[in-house]
């Protein structure tokens, strides 16, 4: 926890501005003269969003499941995770940690320092600090996600107390941070719009009251709590009470600059001004962002998008043709991922033909070039098409309403009750938003057992919510990983070219591992047990 114990609040204001939460601050600050008045919390506030979430996680994310590949030890060497070959020293795994201990700690700076600005208006206060409370809540969902048990405090620890505190059971952490989430939602706002359909400008960026409803919902759902996670995903279906929130029209349009704010996105991560990130080089074309590809689609998931008649492609009648496999498939799958044939237009403005199969002409895309994509594919979903020298200031949305759909149709089939009613709210909802038109794919079949809705559910989830770093906590929670991430690494299916081919002709591009129960939490890094002789170790490491 060194990290968090060293940071002050003086160094972490200087990042951001919570006018806004794009912009740097250039106000400057002694420790003697902050908390003088309303913007000095406010800005203290803004290092806390600035440490919400990292772009390095979110697209990194996709690596660590069955829903992409990292070529090489990029996205801090998620590759290594992924194939079962790490250990406590991993960059990701000493990265989280000492992530998430630096924003807990600002946002207990937050909390236990906002009292000493004279005469701050008490409505603005109880939100500062809920927002405070909502981020800090945030973080130690991630910390427990990941490693179990973690040490536990609200309050700015001392760095002799950083050396001795152990870690907390998890699921007295969880029960903080669901209760956290339940009290902090009266002083929160509810969202609202102006009239072009967006969020207004002062709510742009800020936990509102969806958010830490939603948000607890995910974290009910992780923890199997069906009930409570239904319960809460009808406090924004159907009502405005705590929200107004619906579906986009176009699937495609909720990842671009123009459509941000829209009435779908519930939390997302800001950037714009001087915050920027570069990722779309590693995912897209090189022939696009001149850069190798090294963030890709595996072929698990697009075979795991469905047929236009909503049937899987190996289910019988699902009209499924292997020798020409991108057609008649679930809308989303053009919307998320190129394949070969697929078209582009190039930040110049250009279109492009990608072309990945072997002995392609040009080859920059396909597999025979080393820059290029080795499954043969490549994500298409957050390209940013505004980018300027490759910098793109597109928000990377955390919980959308999509998933609350989807996660209210997991908690009722979970309880028996995934019904017409449900289904029609739900997955049919997605689908018609989607392209969907065949009955087939849009109606409930109430024939269907609860098994065989489960399946359904969670395609349906992987598919809507691919390339948005979701997929690890479902393989993780749903308790599969061990089967999922226990299979080779597939490409594209080849009849020539030395490659490493499966015996249907797909290119395998590596094995991975996954031990149970050692590989479903991470180990406490190294780093942290160096400082900290109390701090115990997950079981396997």
């Amino acid at each position: 926890m060194k990290r968090l114990l060293f940071l002050t609040i003086y160094a972490a204001i200087l990042l951001l501005s919570c006018r806004k939460l794009d912009q740097p601050i250039t106000r400057d600050f002694t420790e003697t003269a902050y908390w003088r008045d309303a913007q000095d919390a406010l800005d203290a506030l803004s290092a806390c969003y600035e440490h919400l979430y990292k772009d390095d996680y979110f697209f990194g994310n996709e690596g660590l499941s069955d829903n992409a590949y990292v070529n090489g030890n990029g996205y801090q060497n998620v590759t290594a995770i992924a194939n079962g070959g790490y250990d406590p020293s991993n960059a990701r795994v000493t990265d989280t940690w000492g992530f998430y201990y630096t924003t807990i700690r600002r946002c207990n700076i937050v909390t236990e320092n906002i009292d000493k600005v004279p005469a701050l208006d008490s409505t603005l206060k109880r939100r500062i600090v809920a927002e405070a409370r909502f981020i800090r809540a945030f973080a130690y969902f991630e910390l427990l996600t990941w490693y179990g048990d973690v040490p536990f405090f609200t309050n700015e620890i001392s760095i002799d107390e950083s050396r001795t505190i152990g870690r907390t059971a998890k699921g007295e952490v969880l029960q903080f941070v669901q209760s956290e989430l339940t009290a902090i939602r009266p002083h929160l706002p509810v969202n609202s719009y102006s009239g072009g359909g967006g969020y207004e400008e002062k709510d742009r960026g800020r936990v509102t009251r969806g958010a830490a409803i939603a948000l607890s919902a995910r974290v009910h759902l992780y923890n199997g709590e069906w009930q409570q996670a239904a319960s809460d995903c009808e406090l924004l279906i159907n009502s405005t009470e705590n929200g107004t929130y619906g579906l986009l029209s176009d699937y495609r349009s909720i990842f671009t600059v123009a459509n941000e704010y829209n009435r779908e996105v519930i939390l997302d991560l800001q950037y714009g001004g001087g915050r920027t990130y570069d990722r779309q080089r590693s995912f897209m074309p090189q022939t696009v962002t001149q850069l190798r590809s090294v963030l890709v689609p595996t072929q698990d998931l697009v075979d795991d998008y469905v047929m236009l008649n909503g049937k899987a492609v190996s289910e019988p009648g699902s009209g499924y043709n292997e020798n020409d496999p991108y057609t008649n498939r679930d809308p989303r799958f053009e919307a998320t991922i190129l394949h070969h044939g697929s078209t582009v237009t190039d930040l110049n403005g250009n279109e492009q033909t990608i072309l990945t199969q072997p002995g392609s002409n040009p080859p920059t895309n396909s597999v025979d070039d080393q820059g290029a994509s080795p499954t043969g594919y490549y994500f298409y979903k957050y390209y940013d098409r505004a980018a300027t020298n490759y910098q793109s200031g597109l928000n990377l949305v955390l919980i959308r309403y999509a998933d609350v759909l989807l996660m209210y149709a997991e908690a009722k089939n979970e309880l028996g009750q995934l019904d017409a009613a449900v289904w029609n709210q739900t997955i049919r909802a997605l689908r018609v938003r989607a392209g969907f038109t065949d009955a087939a794919a849009t109606e409930f079949n109430a024939g269907l057992s609860q098994a065989q809705l489960r399946t359904i559910v969670r395609r349906e989830r992987r598919a809507e919510l691919a390339f948005e770093g979701l997929r690890i906590f479902d393989i993780r929670r749903w308790e599969i990983a061990d089967e999922v991430m226990n299979r080779p690494v597939r490409g594209i299916k080849v009849t020539s070219g030395a490659f490493n081919r499966d015996p249907n002709g797909y290119i395998i591009v590596e094995n991975r591992g996954f031990t149970a129960p050692r590989h479903y939490l991470w180990p406490v890094p190294t780093f942290e047990r160096d400082q900290n002789k109390n701090l115990s170790q997950n079981q396997g490491w």
